[in-house]
């Protein structure tokens, strides 16, 4: 009896497992001391976890002390993926008759004994309604286990190849070129003797881009002050440039730059007042919040980066923006905001879906009317 309640206990496990992977673009989450269970994740979905338990459990203490140990593990993931809320679905496969089955906020739980046994609980089929039939194979014993093990191989693999791609580091010409651009105009605003009349003639001044000088939203962004401006923004933009860039693609993070670069501009000219502005801090905060939106999606990879260095230099340089003399933190959350909304709208490779991205579009044209109509109706 204990030789065939493995066998089916492993049978089930192999089934479930490839369902979820194979079907559904689960991951499997690597935990010290999670013994007879297996944890799955895909932060997308409804159920963002999923646990399948094939350890017996005889009785209301040991699924009292599951319980809690799932709570635990709950709130390592959620501080590792940025996450305020995660459902998780704990399936049950060797359940005693004395153990105590119930759900508790966030956690919903089934036990198993058999495939069949899923159509009993109407939420789990509502959210998963091929899981049956995709848990059917004319497979069995050494040949099904090869099946499976193959079919997770080939999905492992493709998923490698994919970020394999997204992460290879490419070489950063657009950033290159930007990094150029800047320090060219800057050499030859000291060298032509007309630092200052041009500085004038090409600031963001919103007073004389209401007059109809749009192109200064745009130049102002590649003028600096004086050389530690120019070194401290070029510096920032090799940085986060580069590495977004190589993330990204050329096409998308040039759009992003100059899309966060206007936004940041027309934010200054609307709460800044009749205050001259120049620099690329705000195309290059544009650049941070589409970081920090990129690796929102590959949070994987990225969380312990973004948590301890992305997300506190952005907080750091707009709290230093506020207590700072001469600074247009204005320019800055105008490119935030702008970067993070222009790359919800162009998407994130193998991550961003149709829906997502059409959202963005709404959302940053909604954002573009709004500043737009402060610069140029509320603050004239």
């Amino acid at each position: 009896m204990e030789e065939q309640t493995l066998d089916r206990v492993n049978r089930l496990t192999m089934k479930l497992i490839h369902y979820f992977i194979t079907e559904l673009d689960y991951n499997p989450i690597i935990l010290q001391g999670a013994e007879n269970e297996i944890w799955l994740e895909n932060l997308e979905l409804d159920y963002k976890i999923i646990r399948i338990v094939s350890g017996y459990i005889h009785n209301k203490e040991q699924m009292d002390f599951d319980l809690f140990k799932t709570k635990r593990i709950m709130k390592k993931i959620k501080r590792k993926t940025f996450s305020f809320s995660l459902n998780v679905l704990s399936i049950y496969l060797d359940l005693g008759e004395n153990a105590d089955l119930r759900n508790e906020k966030n956690i919903t739980s089934i036990a198993i004994k058999e495939e069949k046994d899923l159509k009993k609980y109407l939420d789990v089929t509502s959210h998963f309604p091929d899981i049956t039939n995709k848990l059917k194979f004319t497979e069995e014993g050494f040949q099904l286990f090869m099946k499976i093990t193959e079919d997770i191989n080939a999905k492992n693999k493709n998923d490698a190849q994919k970020v394999e791609e997204v992460f290879k580091p490419k070489k950063p010409i657009i950033t290159y070129i930007l990094i150029g651009l800047n320090v060219f105009i800057f050499l030859f605003m000291m060298v032509s003797g007309r630092f200052d009349s041009l500085l004038d003639r090409y600031c963001v001044y919103g007073p004389l881009i209401r007059l109809g000088q749009y192109y200064r939203l745009i130049t102002g962004t590649f003028l600096h002050a004086n050389i530690f401006h120019l070194l401290l923004n070029m510096y920032a933009l090799y940085i986060i440039g580069s590495q977004l860039e190589s993330f990204l693609g050329k096409g998308k993070y040039t759009i992003i730059y100059l899309v966060s670069a206007l936004t940041g501009s027309l934010l200054s000219i609307t709460f800044g007042g009749n205050t001259a502005s120049v620099g690329a801090s705000g195309a290059i905060f544009g650049l941070m919040g589409s970081l920090v939106y990129f690796g929102y999606h590959y949070r994987v990879y990225l969380g312990n980066v973004m948590r301890s260095q992305i997300i506190p230099l952005i907080v750091l340089n707009l709290l230093l923006g506020f207590i700072s003399v001469g600074v247009d933190n204005f320019a800055h959350i105008g490119g935030l905001i702008g970067g993070t909304l222009i790359t919800v709208a162009l998407g994130v490779k193998y991550k961003s879906s149709t829906f997502e991205k059409i959202n963005g579009w709404i959302m940053t044209g909604i954002f573009l009317a709004f500043l737009f109509y402060m610069a140029f109706v509320y603050a004239r």
